[in-house]
């Protein structure tokens, strides 16, 4: 399998084009914001509840009858006559006609119009009952309008029903359900302010969760990665909040998770280059700041560890940092092998109990871009790749300089490094672009920084009866269990049969 040329696709922010696997990851990412959405509108439910006066409703009933009695026949005409006349009772309930007696009778200090907004009137269908409900914020009183009104229209449907010519009404009304003061308020409803809170809260933090989806483009994980590109993802590094103060993977416990995921990261590397064409491996980021020199340190590092030569190569002129972690000495290195000052051989530094050789990089020169893509510089690549079993180079960004672009043409393959919540989309699809404009392999992405929980987790459970059986098999036979930082070697001060291969021009100076 040769190196995997990248395809980069057109960035698909995912505006309306949310499938049912992003929504859920939307909804695991966001839950934090989701939660307290609904929280909030619970809780401003409740206010609402008490911050709203309690309102009280009592309900009477009347019942619509004919005052004559015949035959089955006038019966069944008075009936349907009664029906035909509810609808215009209902409307009578809320006229001055009715309401005024009330408010004159139980002294109210407001109009008609006023009371009218208080009192519903209704009927049901295919009946002669009607219903009259009435609102306020005393039960008592609530219970005596409810009563009045229903007294009060009793009298009005008598008096408009009467015959002009004198005699009595053919209609009578009866209140058939008087009025009694409420025991509970019907308003608000604590229950139902609650739901709602709850449900509205909710809905606003899923769509505001989704809206921030959208408009945010930064790369959380292999989700938003393969909106980008469809390069193979090697490894994942999760978050470690001791890395500052501990980059390296020997500081790391030999079966915790980071250490795990290097091992795993050397694997999947070994896979992507299976046909040993790419010795040299080129790892860049984007933009600075997305852990591309610790992930080239500790790639080097598990390399040497599986028992291969390895040469690390401090390529980041403009910012080294390799020297810094390994705890070596920068001043020759590099620059001093491509100008000419000294061999690359003379400058090589072995670290650890494994053979893992370090250039560093030497003095910082004023035209790095010119000196990475020196004919020098792809000699010097040529030589460490036959003297070694791989060769690691640490790059500067792709996006600030033209670094990484310009060294890429003179390796076996790219390693691109792309720190989660640290780069857009955007811009990460730029890097690539730039990478391919100049025809370089990228072997795979690396996504660093990941969350150790969540959607966009991308850890490793690793399983083991004995642990210190498994160390001692992944350092193999005869090595020892304890790897310190001990002081570096040259490789010219190593015995001759411990040194790699060599076929550095002698002389050169």
């Amino acid at each position: 399998m040769t190196g995997v040329k990248t395809a980069v696709t057109e960035i698909d922010i995912r505006g309306t084009g949310l499938d049912l696997r992003d929504y859920l990851r939307v909804l695991r990412r966001n839950w934090l914001v989701i939660v307290a959405a609904a929280l909030t509108g619970t809780l401003l439910g409740g206010a609402a509840t008490l911050l709203t006066r309690p309102t009280y409703t009592a309900e009477t009933q009347l019942f619509v009858a004919i005052q004559n009695s015949g035959s089955v026949l006038e019966l069944q005409q008075g009936n349907t006559f009664s029906q035909a006349r509810v609808q215009s009772y209902v409307k009578t309930v809320g006229s001055p006609a009715v309401l005024q007696p009330v408010i004159d009778s139980l002294g109210l200090s407001t109009t008609a119009d006023e009371l009218a907004q208080r009192v519903k009137a209704s009927s049901d269908m295919n009946t002669v009952l009607i219903n009259i409900a009435v609102s306020d914020g005393s039960p008592v009183q609530a219970a005596a309008i409810a009563q009045g009104v229903a007294d009060s229209l009793v009298k009005a449907v008598d008096s408009l029903e009467r015959p002009k010519n004198g005699g009595s009404s053919p209609v009578g009304l009866s209140i058939i359900k008087p009025a009694k003061a409420p025991t509970q308020p019907s308003a608000p409803n604590t229950r139902l302010n609650l739901i709602a809170g709850f449900v509205i809260g909710l809905i606003l933090g899923i769509g505001a969760s989704v809206l921030r989806t959208t408009l945010d483009s930064r790369i959380r994980g292999e989700a938003d990665l393969r909106h980008v590109t469809k390069a193979p993802l090697l490894g994942g590094i999760a978050f470690d909040g001791e890395v500052t103060k501990k980059p390296l993977l020997t500081q790391s416990a030999p079966q915790s998770p980071r250490a795990e995921a290097f091992r795993q990261l050397r694997t999947n590397l070994q896979f992507a280059n299976v046909s040993g064409r790419a010795k040299s491996v080129l790892v860049t980021s984007s933009l600075p700041g997305e852990g591309k020199s610790t992930t080239a340190t500790n790639l080097a590092i598990a390399l040497a560890q599986a028992g291969q030569t390895v040469c690390l190569v401090d390529a980041d002129l403009r910012r080294p940092k390799i020297n810094e972690y390994l705890g070596l000495d920068r001043n020759a290195g590099l620059t001093t092998a491509l100008l000419g000052i000294a061999d690359a051989g003379e400058l090589l530094q072995q670290w650890g109990e494994d053979n893992l050789f370090v250039l560093t990089s030497g003095q910082v020169p004023p035209n790095p871009s010119e000196l990475l893509g020196s004919t020098e510089m792809e000699q010097l690549i040529t030589q460490l790749e036959l003297s070694f079993d791989t060769v690691i180079v640490d790059a500067p960004p792709l996006l600030p300089v033209t670094d990484a672009a310009v060294l890429s043409q003179h390796v076996g393959g790219v390693l691109v490094v792309v720190g989660s919540h640290k780069i857009r989309q955007q811009d990460l699809a730029k890097a690539l672009g730039s990478l391919e404009m100049v025809d370089s392999t990228v072997l795979g992405i690396v996504l660093n920084r990941l969350p150790v929980k969540g959607p966009d987790a991308y850890s490793y459970t690793y399983y083991s009866n004995d642990a210190q059986v498994e160390q001692r098999n992944e350092e193999g036979p005869g090595k020892r269990k304890g790897r310190s930082n001990r002081s570096p070697r040259r490789l010219e001060d190593l015995p001759s049969q411990e040194r790699p291969a060599r076929i550095f021009p002698a002389g050169r100076r």
